[in-house]
């Protein structure tokens, strides 16, 4: 990529408060952690442009690992995994849960030894990659790179691959038995894509 085209994570940085992704309060994460801010990407890509211009960048910093295809968990993967596949042209999949548990449907089908990279909007523990990686490798692919526009694992993802991303994010995440949000009584919010459990299921 051009260098007046490379991105800086300052300016995702810029983009995510332009875009009013980064929120502050009291938030519920899809990991189950608790944190005082919250990182909502589908308002930062909700514009095609953008969308493009995020994907583009991310596509530069994952396209030395020679891929073959892009595989996203939805649903928060789905837009910049896109974003990033159209970059590179290459095919792009994604996973979703069914009975729980992360599967490729919908007829997608991935080869032996297809070089795949996992991309996600956000990893903050690294489950939603593992397990979208583990669905790949399952079908014997070869995953080589998790690709990601944030990165708030303060390095504790525990990928055994190479790990890229366009913004580090050192935002506290605290387990929901010591989280003192909770003690100070802050509202707390659930706004992510994965579905709380129905009572009684």
């Amino acid at each position: 990529m051009p260098r007046d085209r490379a991105m800086a994570g300052e300016e995702v940085l810029r983009l995510l408060e332009e875009s009013r992704a980064l929120r502050r309060g009291h938030f519920k994460l899809s990991s189950g952690l608790h944190s005082e801010a919250y990182v909502q990407c589908a308002r930062l890509l909700e514009m095609p442009a953008r969308a493009r211009r995020v994907g583009e960048a991310l596509a530069a910093r994952l396209r030395r690992h020679r891929l073959e295809s892009v595989l996203s968990p939805a649903l928060g993967g789905v837009l910049i995994g896109h974003a990033v596949a159209a970059a590179l042209e290459v095919p792009f999949r994604f996973t979703e849960r069914y009975d729980g548990e992360m599967a490729l449907r919908r007829g997608f089908r991935l080869q032996p030894g297809e070089r795949v990279a996992v991309v996600e909007d956000v990893v903050t523990t690294g489950r939603s990659s593992g397990e979208c990686a583990a669905v790949a490798r399952e079908r014997q692919a070869e995953v080589v790179a998790i690709g990601a526009i944030l990165d708030r694992s303060g390095g504790r993802h525990g990928f055994a691959v190479p790990f890229e991303w366009l913004l580090e994010l050192d935002l506290a995440n605290y387990d929901p038995t010591a989280c003192p949000l909770c003690d100070d009584g802050v509202p707390l919010e659930r706004p992510g894509s994965r579905p709380e459990p129905r009572p009684g299921l």
